[in-house]
């Protein structure tokens, strides 16, 4: 089992792996089967260790982690406690916390907000290839 991991991923999800908990990354073609949004929880982290995708973590970048989207996805992460929005872009598994819907960087946690509180509620949105926010948005999440 060991020789069909790559050496890219990262020792939380080898460690998830080994454990028989598998988050496996969704084809492209079925992103349109993803709910427009999710709601949940957010967190964040400030790791510089290598991500799920290869990517070594940068916590100045507006990036995030999923359990399912394909990397390179784009999402707006909108708090509900204030409504400030941001984009990143989803370059590693998680979170894996139940409840939790994503965790952002450093850099998107404080512009969204909630450095200092650690955990928010968001509404999670994908973004199209072309750029355009897909239909429903923070107003489905109930607040």
């Amino acid at each position: 089992m060991l020789a069909l991991i790559r050496p890219h991923i990262s020792p939380l999800c080898l460690l998830l792996a080994l454990a028989g908990l598998f988050f496996s990354p969704i084809s492209v073609s079925r992103v349109h089967a993803i709910p427009a949004v999710q709601c949940g929880k957010a967190s964040w982290y400030a790791l510089t260790s290598m991500t799920a995708s290869g990517q070594r973590a940068d916590p100045s970048k507006m990036t995030a982690a999923h359990r399912t989207l394909p990397f390179g996805s784009r999402v707006h992460v909108t708090n509900l406690r204030n409504g400030k929005t941001v984009s990143v872009t989803i370059n590693d598994r998680g979170p894996f916390v139940t409840g939790r819907v994503i965790d952002v960087t450093k850099a998107a946690a404080i512009e969204l907000g909630f450095l200092k509180r650690g955990v928010t509620q968001v509404a999670v949105t994908l973004v199209s290839p072309n750029g355009q926010t897909r239909q429903g948005g923070a107003s489905t999440c109930g607040n």
